[in-house]
């Protein structure tokens, strides 16, 4: 339904739009508007609005947000005990327009509301306007102006990519707009794709190839503009665009792989090693964070403007409450690369989804060993630097540990071999990525420790449940011991896009287009750097917190809790007991797409009842995207984008399964405080019927 003349959008004044700018020296100056209004009259007001666009994207990480409109409501994460976005996991009645707080049944004041990604976009899609309003008439270098309109027109896209995504139709202002504007017409979803997919293709028209502009690992490059260029076409392409996509779909598919293309060939090849990625962050603007892999990223580091109201939070949601395993064996602090505040549990299906043995991804993404930094107990074996809490991840056919009894430590003085010692455990020396002495030989006693299989049956939710789960494996991606303080900002950039996920965006069209041999090729591109390599040590781990190894705080007790706490070690053995101590290389290669795949994927197609060779590939490239981005807030995007978003929560999300609900949350509910706030051409408020008509369904 189009609605003409009904509606309305608050954008921002000159003034708000400024003081988004990232340069601290620009935020330091007198932002009288008038000052700001003759200042983005010279080509240097222009260039500084341009450099504040990457200000913009910063506000994704800053909160709790981060996760909630992300990752939670999917396959891969549930909620923890911890319930500060619960209503975004399971998709109650408190995910409305009006947004959750205490007084609506939120646990605590931090829920995110659908209003906070709708308001901060439009601050970014401000700025862009105004770049490309006044590029044109005060830049008279055409080097420069195309730089800053290049930016502007990626940013613009971008948020709007992100407004669609989320909402479906939004509003589309492409103008400068003075003070504050309550009416417009409410375009359809397909004009707002066209809008996105022109500004991505002018960015990529105007970006001068790979010109790291603004310092490598940071700056939009022509590569960047073509993979979210490609993801644009595809999502117009894809199943949530069904009623009206159809004449579109052969020519989105064909120009997406020739941009997908550009960028392959541009910034190719991959990362040898997935660690290098994420695990092998040394500390602030260290070498991984400038990979030509890595196609965007929010920039971070130790400057005062990159840190406070948005600074860096991510390192807070994928561990679990380690803290507080019974016994307190292991303290959280600066030297643990990530706090523990539970917010991200992984699903039974993302571990699963994992060859357990051959997929290196798994056991560099993982983290599966904590080193007891604090002595609890007398009258037990356990010293600093032993292990402290131990997962097994094992699979479901695993009957090793049918008989064992794992769980958290509780005191007992007649303690005894069956009352909660695990007997396949013992230390070696210290883990590196080729050598070290971790086996399954018996012996070491652990105090918390956890399997995720027991007699074929996904027990692992059952331990340290209080009452939801708050004891499983977390992931590593955001890890970071440069920290200053316990809950300091992050120094650490995170990164919005890489290379793999652009070839796993081309398999998809490719897929689309019935063209498989050519999907497989991509995909085991991918699937390639993923398998160990000869000579890895696969009882290796590490992760960002090694960065607190070049942390002024790394003196005295912190010191020794950081090598008492990072074993730098992980379960493989353990999680694989059939599997002798090897360090040969091992295979991930397809060798038949889409028929034949692999034990865990065939598993996956069952759960979902994914029949046809089209949906027999679809579901592959959601498993291999899991595999290879998890975590990397994008999964509730992509599920809504190929109309499995309901499917597979229902499959794989316990928490979620009750609440979701078809043809409802594949979009968010439109900010009621946006609505409220609109107004008629002639100044009146809207009726009901008008407001009713502009929320999402179900809402």
């Amino acid at each position: 339904m189009k609605l003409k003349n009904k509606i309305g959008i608050y954008l921002f004044s000159l003034l708000g739009l400024l003081i988004v700018s990232c340069n601290k020296d620009f935020l330091d100056e007198e932002l009288t508007t008038q000052y700001s209004t003759d200042y983005l009259d010279t080509p240097e007001g222009i260039e500084e609005l341009t450099r504040s666009l990457y200000g913009n994207i910063r506000w994704h990480f800053g909160y709790e947000w981060a996760y909630g409109m992300t990752l939670y409501g999917t396959d891969e994460f549930t909620n923890a005990n911890d319930l500060t976005n619960e209503m975004w996991n399971t998709y109650d009645n408190r995910l409305g327009p009006l947004g959750a707080t205490p007084e609506t049944g939120a646990a605590n004041k931090n829920a995110t509301s659908p209003a906070q990604l709708w308001d901060q976009l439009y601050y970014g899609i401000s700025s862009a306007n105004t770049i490309i309003a006044k590029a044109p008439e005060v830049m008279t270098d055409e080097v420069t102006r195309n730089r800053s309109l290049a930016h502007a027109y990626f940013l613009r896209g971008y948020n709007y990519y992100r407004l669609t995504a989320q909402y479906g139709s939004v509003v589309l202002q492409t103008e400068p707009a003075e003070g504050v504007v309550r009416n417009f017409t409410r375009p359809t979803a397909e004009e707002c794709w066209e809008q996105v997919i022109s500004d991505f293709r002018k960015a990529y028209e105007l970006f001068e190839g790979e010109v790291f502009t603004y310092g490598k690992g940071i700056t939009w490059t022509k590569a960047t503009a073509a993979h979210f260029l490609a993801k644009a076409l595809l999502f117009r392409a894809s199943e949530r665009n069904q009623d009206w996509n159809s004449s579109y779909i052969d020519a989105d598919l064909k120009e997406a792989i020739e941009v997908s293309t550009y960028a392959i060939n541009a910034r190719g090849p991959l990362t040898p090693d997935y660690n290098d990625l994420y695990s092998n962050w040394t500390g602030v603007d260290c070498e991984i964070e400038q990979l030509d892999e890595i196609l965007m990223a929010a920039g971070h580091n130790a400057d005062g403007s990159t840190n406070g109201r948005f600074g860096n939070r991510t390192y807070n949601y994928f561990n679990p409450q380690f803290s507080s395993f019974s016994g307190g064996w292991v303290r959280r602090g600066v030297w643990i690369g990530g706090m523990d505040f539970q917010r991200c549990r992984p699903t039974e299906y993302s571990y699963a989804v994992f060859d357990h043995v051959n997929d290196s991804r798994m056991w560099k993404t993982f983290k599966t060993v904590y080193g007891a930094n604090n002595v609890a107990e007398e009258g037990h074996d356990v010293q600093p630097g032993d292990p402290g809490i131990v997962m097994i991840l094992n699979t479901k056919d695993d009957r090793t540990y049918d008989n064992y009894t794992f769980g958290a430590f509780v005191q007992n003085p007649d303690w005894t071999d069956d009352q909660g010692r695990l007997a396949e455990w013992k230390i070696g020396e210290r883990q590196t990525p080729t050598s070290g002495g971790l086996t399954s030989e018996t012996g070491q006693w652990v105090p918390n420790s956890l399997v995720l299989y027991q007699n074929g049956e996904y027990v692992a939710p059952t331990f340290k449940n209080q009452p939801i789960c708050n004891f499983f494996a977390g992931i590593n991606k955001t890890d970071d011991g440069s920290r200053q303080a316990e809950k300091g900002d992050a120094h650490r950039d995170v990164t919005m896009a890489r290379l793999a996920e652009t070839y796993l965006v081309r398999a998809e069209c490719y897929i689309r287009l019935n063209q498989f041999g050519q999907a497989m090729n991509d995909i085991n591109e991918v699937r390639r750097r993923a398998q160990w390599k000869s000579g890895e040590n696969r009882s290796y781990y590490t992760d960002g917190g090694m960065a607190f190894e070049n942390n002024a705080l790394n003196t005295g007790t912190a010191a020794e809790n950081y090598i008492n706490s990072n074993l730098n070690m992980n379960t493989y053995y353990l999680s694989n007991p059939d599997i002798a101590v090897t360090t040969e290389a091992s295979s991930l290669e397809l060798t038949s797409f889409p028929n034949d795949l692999p034990e865990e994927d065939e598993d996956v197609l069952a759960r979902v009842g994914a029949s046809s060779q089209y949906e027999r590939a679809l579901h592959f490239i959601l498993n291999e995207r899991t595999r290879e981005l998890l975590g990397e807030w994008q999964r509730w995007e992509t599920l809504s984008r190929t109309g499995t978003l309901v499917r597979r929560a229902q499959a794989f999300n316990p928490e979620a399964a009750a609440g979701i609900t078809a043809n409802k949350h594949e979009l968010r509910p439109i900010p009621q405080a946006f609505i409220d706030g609109l107004l008629n051409d002639d100044g009146t408020n809207l009726s009901a019927s008008d407001k009713a008509a502009w929320q999402n369904q179900g809402y």
